[in-house]
């Protein structure tokens, strides 16, 4: 292995025939860059740019090993992130690299998607984690259960982990929490709730927006979660207000609410289980009664390659999870009775609140104050999954949207 690496780093005949072979490579990624450019420094200590013919973003890549090149052929995202992760290569600024991969993500089709043998693997290891009634407590214990000492050391004090929405966008002077409340109004606004109503929650995460409706119109919360940590936070923030948080799967809610929300659960969900989500709000919703849901979505063009395999967030960070197709989910929606009204689009809001959590998050690392047991590895991951999340929201192809979901009286 040691002498592998070093055919691949060094300045040996054969180094310079294996670049040769991998120079092809950086002629494809090369003719997709149709916006912004790629400043390489290769192996061998050469330097190349690539794109460069339209507006964007200028990204820099060091790579200490064309070995990268190989991870990234082979399993996408998931192998890039391994060669970041073994030091194969680094970039001054991440973000900027994601922003454009994903803002060229037409052009560049399946350069950076893992394929082949490797593809098959990567999605059958994602599909056996898919969120059955069994599994969807795990995949959630997974991420949410990390314990909530985690979370308070980086995100703002109303412990919300979902986009804010800002008064001006790319705001970098605005309070996040300021932004957080401003959120959780816009959706409660949505809900136009009679007084004393009766609301379902679903996916209550720390319990903020519950408290939000609750304290500000009045209602009387039904809040659900899977994640033991989560509503043991809840509780203890709820003081007399009227809200029952309850460890319940969607799935099992057998009751008539004049409103449903729910802030970014639906990625939790998974492509087989819409139906069933939709299928709960559809008969747990009054006639006339309203839904308003914050999603995540990625572009219709690159959503048939994007479920055919895992990417790097459903193989680290989210097991289970998929990305919203908005126009298949708008159909299964309207499927139900459902009429699609009044979203509202805000990816680069998405992208701000991510940037402020990875500052929150490197001032915590940079003070110790992580609790125990987070290694130098996880803080890596998680430092490389934030600025992931960044770049795809800044390139376009992953957006955050607020709906309101309105049921037909009849």
């Amino acid at each position: 292995m040691q002498a592998d690496r070093g055919f691949l780093t060094g300045n040996s005949l054969f180094a310079h025939a294996v670049g040769a072979g991998f120079h092809k490579v950086l002629d494809r990624i090369d003719a997709g860059l149709d916006h912004g450019a790629l400043e390489g420094i290769l192996p061998d200590g050469s330097r190349r740019i690539l794109g460069g013919r339209g507006e964007g973003p200028t990204a820099i890549v060091k790579l200490n090993s064309w070995r990268a090149l190989i991870r990234l052929g082979r399993s996408g995202s998931v192998g890039w992130y391994k060669a970041w992760e073994l030091g194969e290569w680094e970039s001054p600024d991440p973000v900027l690299l994601f922003d454009l991969f994903m803002r060229n993500r037409a052009g560049l089709g399946s350069t950076a998607r893992a394929s082949g043998f490797t593809r098959l693997i990567n999605f059958f290891a994602h599909f056996l984690r898919r969120n059955s009634l069994g599994q969807a407590r795990k995949n959630i214990a997974f991420h949410y259960d990390l314990g909530n000492d985690f979370y308070s050391a980086w995100l703002d004090e109303t412990m919300t982990y979902s986009s804010a929405l800002f008064a001006e966008r790319l705001s970098t002077h605005e309070p996040l929490s300021r932004a957080q409340n401003r959120k959780m109004a816009a959706i409660a606004d949505r809900l136009n709730l009679p007084e004393g109503a009766h609301v379902l929650e679903i996916g209550c995460g720390w319990g903020a927006m519950s408290r939000h409706l609750a304290r500000e119109h009045g209602a009387h919360v039904t809040a659900i979660t899977l994640s033991e940590e989560q509503k043991k936070h809840a509780e203890t923030m709820r003081g007399d207000l009227a809200i029952d948080y309850q460890l319940t799967d969607y799935r099992d809610v057998k009751d008539q609410f004049d409103g449903i929300a729910s802030i970014e659960m639906v990625e939790a969900v998974g492509q087989q289980f819409w139906p069933a989500y939709l299928d709960a709000i559809a008969t747990n919703l009054k006639p006339g009664g309203r839904a308003a849901i914050q999603y995540i979505s990625i572009a219709d063009d690159v959503f048939e390659n994007y479920a055919r395999s895992a990417d790097f967030i459903q193989t680290y960070i989210f097991p289970g999870g998929m990305l919203l197709s908005e126009s298949r989910f708008r159909g299964l929606a309207q499927a139900r009775g459902l009429q699609w009204c009044d979203q509202h689009d805000f990816g680069l809001d998405y992208a701000e609140t991510l940037r402020r959590w990875r500052m929150s998050f490197d001032k915590a690392v940079e003070a110790g104050g992580l609790p125990a047991g987070f290694d130098s590895y996880f803080v890596k991951l998680w430092r490389y999954y934030l600025m992931y999340c960044e770049g795809g929201f800044r390139g376009g192809g992953i957006n955050v949207s607020q709906v309101t979901l309105v049921k037909n009286d009849n």
